[in-house]
């Protein structure tokens, strides 16, 4: 089968990405000018069923990463070749940044555009971004390295860990796991002194997961070709 192309693959990229923060952050953000209509429950529901189609819709044209921390963590496990990283990353951002700025044109009266603000202290954030992106990124390289049957199921299984992970860490750290995801609605909105946690942690996370799936897993797990992921 034959690869897809660049520029086929980053319009996936963006386009995923562009979609996960129009629907995500969509959804906290008609949350909070309708009174709490969606309720935290459903912005959970609505990140883990968006990145659950976007796995199955776009994993064939570009690994459906939209997420730049799950791009460099693929990267470091030997799944993504380095050439690709920054381009990824740019058009990662592109998206999320169009999605954000449709978001305020749509909803001018929105404060925060869904941008992820620390309930707690900072450190706080920081340790909860930086386990709960571990813990996704440890099952995007754990359930992309089997057989194809067991690869048929990774919609399922990551997008339940999002919506399970957003479910109980929402309300203290946002949940947010993507640097992209947040990037965006902060600067379109500028609530900025709290970005760099959701920029560091979820990268460290991603990377830390790496070293983790070789221990674990007893086959390897780094190293073989392009794979599905996001958040």
């Amino acid at each position: 089968m034959n690869q897809p192309t660049l520029s086929r693959r980053l319009c996936a990229e963006a386009f995923g990405t562009f979609c996960l923060v129009f629907a995500g952050t969509g959804a906290v953000v008609v949350n909070e000018v309708s009174g709490g209509g969606v309720t935290h429950v459903g912005v959970a529901l609505t990140f883990g069923l968006v990145v659950m189609a976007l796995v199955y819709a776009l994993g064939k044209a570009s690994g459906c990463h939209i997420n730049p921390a799950v791009t460099l963590g693929l990267c470091a496990a030997g799944r993504l070749d380095r050439s690709l990283v920054l381009p990824y990353v740019g058009v990662q951002c592109a998206g999320a940044f169009l999605a954000s700025g449709m978001l305020r044109m749509l909803f001018p009266e929105s404060r925060t555009l869904g941008a992820t603000l620390p309930a707690g202290s900072d450190l706080q954030s920081l340790v909860l971004e930086f386990l709960l992106t571990l813990i996704l990124m440890f099952v995007i390289l754990s359930v992309s390295r089997g057989a194809g049957e067991d690869k048929l199921v990774g919609g399922l299984v990551i997008g339940g860990v999002i919506g399970f992970e957003a479910l109980f860490a929402g309300p203290i750290s946002g949940a947010s796991m993507n640097p992209a995801r947040s990037l965006a609605p902060a600067v379109v909105a500028m609530h900025l002194d709290h970005v760099w946690i959701y920029v560091v942690a979820p990268i460290a996370g991603a990377l830390a997961s790496v070293p983790l799936c070789r221990c674990i897993h007893s086959s390897p797990c780094c190293g073989s070709g392009d794979i599905g992921g996001c958040s």
